[in-house]
């Protein structure tokens, strides 16, 4: 139902005496309404008599108009409301034409409209169901009728509805193939419609010469026939049909040519043909031309064989217009309508806003808008090479000017057209940039979401689509938003109608990709939408809930936007489709939208609720076992963010989050980096539990690890260093490490990784694996889940200090060490500090033990290791840092300060340990001070 009506009829502004009756004009026809029933005027009398003002008292054709601007369904079920609405909403004037593409259309709905269907003349349907429920309606009047997603419809079906509509004139079905209908239906439509004189199929099999002559024979009113896209078509039986004045073979093959230039000419009131999209050529063309004696008008658009000959050209033939790729197509519609050339790209419009009385003209024009919408939408949905210039000189516009036609289903192909022509590659979401802005110059936005505003479900929908797909391109996001384009989508996406639904929604997903276009939705009432839609179509449509969750992924990435998804119910919403669609999309965009929501853990109190949400975590650590690999990425990134949570992480690990995220660890050695990445950096958020840390390693999860250290990913090398950090800790896992060989890899992350982070988190990992606990844990027996694998400690004990070594040096500018060693002043210590910082660093969190170690490091014989702790500390104080105080006052609960100064002050101890010892004895003090004030 369309919104702002509930508006108005909640707060009547003025009693009307009903008294008065007013005629309606609806298509051309003064229908007069005639009296309510007695007993209505009593009730409402009564009322009036007690001051009250009632709904019902509205005038009757100020209903009806309302009436006339809903949904089938929407207008049958408000006209359930009273009885007075009730007479009203079976106005004959309501149901001469009906659209039942947007909800489903069986024989049980189609009996119940039965009664008001006496004067139905036009009927748009969709798909071989409602096909097969037509008959249903007994709606013995109909004139036309129009379907599309027709290619599980009939022959039986297609008699039995022209048996049982013998005054239809016209029939068309498509744009997509009807591969079940073939010339014996053909022969039955002929038979049982005398007054047939429009028959538009698309993809027939074969039209044989019986059933296009039984055409001409049964059928003297046809004028226009459409044979599009058909596999064969006979062309002498069509060369006989002499009542046609448009003939359309576009996209057809196997066309006989010579046969077709022999006998066509010959039609004798023939005035428009369409030979779009086929194999014909110059000569066939020429002589069609200069032999057909009405012809005015030939379509020839995306013709390969045509476009080949450069020398050909149609001006020479008078008064006669060839529509190709390589004519200034404006130009000549202005000469054929205007007699003027100077007509520019609105000639459509033009036409209609001069009231010519020219018939001949007033025949063509709503012609060749249909054709060109077909053949323009069917082009773009077969992108071919060489049409780049051709869309941005003249197809963009072409499309823009027909969306400005009178006839619905021109509007709509045109916005699916432009919905179409601009996709580059529709899997990776990528748009040709050009083109999308050729529709934004030619002011094709503000067109689009004037259609959008349409209170015509079937124009919302297409228009809608067009915007979305436009939107990928940031310029034309950014006009959308300025033309109020948010709030329109935002609109549609409440539409009872699905489809309409759907593509608003995929509007707000692209939009939502801009940073600032988050807010614009969320004030639009865009998020709160966006999780209605989730609950209202949670048992179907694929559609709608992919882009809904992926519009709320793409807003929960924004801080507030996220508080605002979780308040308007998005966790739930999300959590039911993780655990409960089957559709990969859905569950990838959800997943998704649950680890950008726990992403805010320190912000909001989001990570902690969707690990609350009961059936949460399973459901993800069960998608971690998807066979998509987008929907394995994306649960592991959402468990990883919730790991950071310490109830969540306990909880993941409780319902087999360690088994299923080794098992994927070890299958994505061959992924992606994103899934890579993921995957370490979900073992790296479980394993900052100890426990966890060892159920990693006994459940197999230290030799995947060592396997995606050695990525060729930055980002891999990160988690996977981080995860092998934590691991490390544990004396059995460093162990394990040493015997996979993990050594190396940690080697080389260390000393040649272009991330300063891997660099310095495998740095510590080997620092870990080498102040001695492992050296206990070996003596008493190595990992006894599996046989001991031969090592030489010493060797991997000597690379490891060399390169620990290495990278401490790389943070240690000599000159810069020797002013501190001279100096004690803060400036010297700050210069020290400053080359040796990593600004990364400064978002890891320690435990106390963790502190502990490298605190108890600094008293190790080793002076390498002495060095890399000290290092270590300073990263882990630095003012600033994310968690600096935090681990500032472990030390200081833990007496670090007497350890630092006497690591600053031992003779022996490596002049980098003492400087960074003095350095972090600074920051405590720094620290210690920042609190007490």
């Amino acid at each position: 139902m369309v919104p702002f009506l509930f508006y108005i009829l909640s707060y009547p502004q003025n009693k009307m005496s009903r008294r008065v009756r007013r005629k309606v004009a609806r298509e051309s026809k003064a229908i007069v309404v005639s009296g309510s029933c007695p007993e209505i005027q009593d009730e409402i009398f009564d009322l009036e008599c007690q001051g009250i003002v009632d709904w019902r008292s509205l005038p009757d054709d100020t209903v009806i108009q309302l009436l006339s601007c809903l949904s089938y369904r929407d207008r049958a079920s408000l006209s359930s409301t009273c009885r007075t609405w009730r007479f009203l909403g079976n106005s004959p004037c309501l149901w001469t034409s009906l659209d039942i593409r947007s909800n489903k259309f069986d024989a049980n709905m189609a009996s119940s409209l039965t009664p008001r269907c006496v004067h139905l003349q036009k009927l748009r349907f969709r798909g071989a169901e409602s096909a097969d429920a037509i008959i249903h309606l007994q709606a013995r009047n109909l004139r036309e009728l129009s379907g599309d997603y027709c290619r599980k419809i009939t022959d039986a079906t297609l008699a039995v509805i022209a048996a049982r509509h013998e005054l239809l004139e016209s029939l068309q079905l498509g744009p997509d193939f009807c591969e079940r209908i073939s010339s014996d239906a053909i022969k039955a439509v002929a038979h049982c419609c005398p007054r047939l004189s429009k028959l538009r199929l698309s993809g027939i099999m074969d039209v044989n010469a019986d059933a296009i002559n039984a055409l001409g024979k049964f059928c003297p009113k046809l004028t226009d026939i459409g044979f599009i896209d058909c596999l064969n078509v006979d062309e002498v039986a069509l060369g006989n049909v002499s009542s046609l004045r448009f003939l359309s073979v576009a996209g057809t093959s196997g066309m006989k040519w010579g046969v077709v230039s022999n006998l066509w000419h010959e039609l004798p009131n023939l005035i428009g043909l369409d030979v779009s999209r086929t194999d014909i050529g110059p000569s066939t063309v020429a002589r069609l031309l200069a032999s057909s004696q009405n012809l005015r008008i030939m379509c020839g658009l995306n013709c390969p064989i045509l476009e080949e000959d450069t020398s050909f050209s149609a001006s020479k033939y008078k008064n006669k217009l060839l529509i190709s790729l390589s004519t200034d197509i404006f130009k000549g519609l202005g000469s054929l309508f205007f007699d003027d050339t100077n007509k520019g790209k609105n000639v459509f419009l033009d036409w209609r806003n001069s009231k010519s009385n020219n018939k001949e003209l007033n025949e063509i024009i709503p012609w060749l808008e249909w054709m060109l919408s077909h053949t323009l939408l069917r082009s773009a949905e077969s992108p071919q090479q060489g049409l780049d210039k051709f869309w941005i000189e003249q197809g963009a516009s072409l499309l823009l000017s027909l969306t400005h036609s009178s006839q619905e289903d021109v509007q709509e192909r045109a916005a699916t057209g432009l919905a179409t022509f601009v996709v580059i590659d529709d899997e990776n979401a990528r748009i040709d940039c050009g083109r999308a802005e050729a529709v934004m110059r030619d002011g094709g936005i503000r067109l689009l979401l004037g259609l959008a505003n349409s209170w015509r479900e079937g124009l919302q929908s297409e228009a809608a689509k067009a915007i979305a797909n436009l939107s990928v391109n940031a310029n034309v996001a950014k006009a959308v938003a300025q033309e109020g384009g948010i709030n329109i989508l935002a609109g549609l996406a409440r539409s009872t109608n699905k489809l309409v639904a759907e593509e608003a929604a995929g509007g707000l997903w692209n939009l939502s990709v801009g940073e600032e276009h988050k807010g614009a939705i969320a004030e639009a009432g865009g998020i709160q939408a966006l999780v209605d839609l989730i609950f209202k179509w949670s048992s179907s449509g694929e559609g709608v809930l992919e882009r809904a969750a992926g519009a709320l992924a793409n807003l929960a990435a924004d801080d507030k936007c996220s508080t605002e998804v979780a308040v308007a119910g998005g966790v739930h919403a999300l959590v039911m489709l993780a655990r409960h669609c089957k559709f990969e999309g859905v569950q990838e965009q959800a997943a998704r939208a649950l680890a950008n929501l726990a992403a805010h853990g320190d912000s909001n109190t989001n990570n902690a609720a969707v690990g609350q949400e009961s059936g949460a975590l399973e459901a993800l650590v069960q998608l971690t076992r998807s066979p998509n690999e987008g929907v394995r990425q994306e649960a592991a990134g959402a468990l990883w963010n919730l790991s950071f949570d310490d109830r969540n992480r306990e909880a993941i690990a409780a319902g087999g989050g360690v088994q299923a995220l080794v098992a994927l660890a070890q299958s994505c050695s061959n992924a992606s980096p994103g899934l890579q990445e993921r995957a370490a950096g979900a073992l790296w958020g479980l394993s900052v539990s100890e426990a966890n840390s060892i159920a990693i390693g006994r459940e197999g999860g230290v030799a995947p690890l060592i396997s995606l250290a050695r990525s060729e990913a930055e980002d891999v090398h990160e988690t996977a260093a981080g995860a092998l950090w934590n691991l490390a800790f544990n004396p059995g896992n460093a162990l394990r490490i040493v015997e996979e060989g993990g050594v190396s890899a940690l080697v080389d992350l260390c000393s040649s990784s272009v991330s300063k982070m891997a660099r310095f988190m495998a740095a510590l990992a080997l620092t870990y694996m080498f102040d001695g606990r492992m050296d206990e844990f070996a003596l008493v027996g190595t990992s006894t889940e599996s046989t001991s694998k031969s090592v030489s400690l010493d060797g991997a004990r000597r690379m490891a200090l060399k390169n620990i070594e290495a990278f401490v040096l790389i943070f240690s500018d000599p000159q810069a060490f020797a002013a501190a060693a001279a100096s004690s002043a803060p400036a010297a210590l700050a210069q020290v500090t400053e080359s040796a910082r990593i600004q990364e660093a400064g978002h890891l969190r320690c435990s106390g033990s963790e502190i502990g170690r490298f605190v108890t490091m600094l008293r190790n014989p080793s002076s390498i290791l002495k060095a890399c702790a000290g290092f270590a500390l300073l990263q882990f104080t630095i003012p600033g840092g994310r968690h600096a105080k935090h681990h500032a006052s472990l030390m200081q609960n833990a007496g670090a300060a007497r350890v630092l100064r006497g690591a600053a002050a031992a003779a022996s101890a490596p002049l980098e340990a003492k400087i960074f010892a003095r350095i972090v004895l600074r920051n405590l003090e720094y620290h210690q001070i920042e609190h007490t004030i």
